[in-house]
């Protein structure tokens, strides 16, 4: 209605006051209105997944632009080291040394805050609809006119400035006057002992870690959250330790002619400027390596974990395929002729009748909830199986205890994450639909990735659970090749199904309707259970995006830095004979070799990840195997070399035309 919400409200209290009192009402306006619709907290619930991405975002951006802007500010005292010295020897102190670092950082970070909020501004319309399209977030999901975030990307901007200098300001203020009168090549006094003890102690920090995660707790290994963040660590600490490895890593390389050799000891004469290349193509690479192969290696184990359980030749899906109604018996079943309970649906009637079908499992999606601890009430996603013996024939589950072929309406079979797990405890459970149940552990499975659920039979599933997968096993004979595909055609007949490609469904005969499709156990796997889900592909895309940017920036600003200040050294190659050309290849050879460190240290964080990651799969008997993301890395190291080096001759161009 179009009338004013005050005067609907005291109507509405009017009305409802005079008919019944101390009922309470409420009148929805606006956005208020969807409280009105039921499940009012799905909103909530379809946001999980981008507040998570953007969460992860945010912190990854913070921490490389932490790490990129403190390797800035430290290069930038190490170039400017005379000019300070010659301020503390015209009278400055430490303190006004400091501050004036500290007032420079702040302003180039206002200035960059503010272009940033603008870019913003611009740029997240644009996230926000690749998010949609990605069904990363819901169709509704769209940018709002609220302003704070604004106020906090700026300040956020302004203080990454300010705490990437602080270290940086610290070392300028100790800087001596003697500074002013010191001449030298060779890089030395890089690797005070604090910073050897900060950069042992954070690598000790991130290996033991590791270590510790791998022995306690693997399965927190697997979640984003803990591979998002470990890797940080590590990657923190070789940054810290980079100038102490740059000069025994450059020593083992051997370039040819005097181009190589000069590009060699240019390198580990300035050790300083090879460090500060190095280190945003390290965060990069490790970030590259270490988010997107964890979760290449987490989505491998977990699709080779479904394919080994996978007993079935054929899987039937659908949106209702009947329910998990009342057991009775129907006819011969399995392999071996035996006969065994069934629900009486007219789809599983049909499909037990295709010619070379030996065996039918039909279950369906349930849960179960149950108290740990005495107080946490954890869920546990379940699946209800109505023939428990034709279940074990079409699956291959990781048993570790008991029988799966025992589960009755009186037992479940849970697996090594519960608390109870012993086989013949019983264990008190809320079942799907609310009803307390004390049930029999009649079985164990291995923890695995985590999808090893709980199993109960269709009477512990509750009156409204419907079947929404069938489980196909052929006869011997059918079981591959073209009499497969033969038997897959003559079932697609029989209950009017499309095939898993994608084709029409039909009516499903037996069910309530619904879309039925008859698959391949390949294509099944493939579409329910892919290596990396693109959504999570995407947003890992972004990130290192994200990460890819911040390095582009330093590296260009380094090396313009770093080559401005070189006119008096190439000056001096030019008089010993060196042409234009040759000081263009020994300028974008130094920026290639340090490119080259940079991703050698960030594969060695890469490898130890992955690595750990591999061994506590092992740890819980699941498919363990390192995916390094080559590709990925490829384009990183790629992308940070053509900078590099472009960058690098564009500062000698430059230095020519002066």
């Amino acid at each position: 209605m179009n009338a004013p919400v005050e005067d609907v409200r005291e109507a509405v209290r009017e009305a409802v006051g005079a008919a019944r009192a101390g009922v309470r009402v409420q009148v929805l306006t606006g956005d208020d209105r969807r409280l009105a619709d039921p499940e009012p907290g799905r909103d909530a619930e379809a946001l999980v997944a981008v507040n998570s991405f953007l969460g992860t975002a945010g912190g990854v951006s913070a921490f490389v632009s932490v790490f990129v802007t403190a390797s800035t500010f430290a290069f930038v005292v190490a170039l400017r080291r005379r000019e300070f010295g010659l301020l503390r020897m015209a009278g400055a102190t430490p303190g006004q040394v400091r501050r004036m670092l500290l007032a420079e950082a702040l302003a180039v970070g206002v200035a960059a805050s503010g272009v940033g909020c603008v870019l913003g501004a611009w740029g997240a319309p644009v996230l926000a609809r690749a998010l949609v399209d990605a069904e990363i977030a819901p169709e509704w999901f769209g940018i709002g006119g609220a302003v704070w975030p604004f106020h906090l990307a700026f300040w956020v901007g302004v203080s990454v400035a300010f705490s990437g200098a602080w270290i940086a300001s610290r070392r300028a203020g100790r800087i001596g006057p003697v500074e002013a009168l010191r001449d030298a090549s060779v890089d030395t006094g890089v690797m005070p002992w604090s910073r050897r003890i900060v950069g042992g102690v954070l690598l000790a920090v991130g290996v033991g870690m590791l270590g510790w995660t791998v022995g306690t707790d693997p399965s927190a290994l697997l979640k984003r959250k803990t591979y998002t963040t470990q890797p940080m660590i590590l990657i923190i600490a070789l940054a810290a330790l980079t100038p102490l490895l740059v000069r025994p890593a450059l020593r083992a390389v051997r370039l040819p002619g005097a181009v190589g050799l000069l590009v060699r000891e240019n390198s580990a004469a300035s050790v300083r400027r090879t460090a500060a290349v190095a280190a945003p193509v390290l965060v990069t690479v490790a970030l590259a390596g270490s988010l997107l192969g964890s979760a290449e290696t987490v989505g491998e184990a977990r699709a080779a974990e479904a394919r080994g359980r996978m007993g079935a030749e054929l899987v039937v899906t659908g949106d209702d395929l009947g329910p998990l109604g009342p057991l009775e018996p129907l006819g011969p079943r399995g392999p071996l002729g035996k006969a065994g309970p069934l629900e009486k649906t007219g789809l599983l009637e049909k499909v037990v009748g295709v010619d070379g079908v030996a065996v039918a499992a039909s279950s369906g999606s349930t849960a179960v909830f149950v108290r740990e601890e005495g107080t946490a009430l954890i869920r546990s996603d379940a699946r209800a199986v109505s023939d428990a013996s034709a279940f074990a024939s079409v699956s291959r589950l990781p048993v570790v205890a008991g029988d799966v072929r025992d589960l009755d309406d009186r037992s479940i079979v849970v697996n090594e994450e519960w608390e109870r797990r012993r086989v013949g405890e019983r264990v008190d459970v809320w079942l799907g639909d609310g009803r307390p149940a004390r049930l029999r552990i009649v079985a164990v499975l291995a923890r695995g990735t985590g999808d090893s659920g709980a199993y109960v039979t269709a009477a512990n599933a509750g009156a409204g659970a419907r079947v929404d997968r069938i489980d196909v096993g052929l006869r011997e004979g059918a079981a591959a090749g073209a009499e497969r595909e033969e038997a897959a055609g003559a079932l697609r007949a029989r209950v009017g199904g499309g095939d898993g490609g994608g084709g029409d469904g039909g009516d499903d005969g037996g069910g309530d309707g619904g879309d039925v499709r008859v698959w391949s156990a390949e294509e099944w796997l493939a579409d329910t259970h892919p290596a990396t889900k693109p959504q999570t592909r995407l947003g890992l895309m972004v990130l290192l995006g994200i990460a890819l940017v911040y390095t582009v920036i330093s590296l260009a600003g380094t090396l313009l830095m770093a080559t401005s200040v070189r006119g008096p050294e190439l000056r001096s190659l030019r008089m010993a004979g060196a042409t234009w050309g040759q000081v263009r290849l020994v300028i974008a050879g130094e920026a290639l070799l340090a490119v080259a460190v940079g991703t050698a240290l960030g594969l060695a964080v890469t490898l130890l990840n992955l690595g750990t990651l591999s061994a506590g799969l092992a740890r819980l008997s699941a498919p363990a195997g390192v995916a390094v993301p080559w590709g990925m890395v490829g384009v990183a190291a790629g992308v940070c070399a053509v900078v590099g080096a472009g960058v690098g001759v564009a500062g000698v161009m430059g230095l020519r035309r002066r």
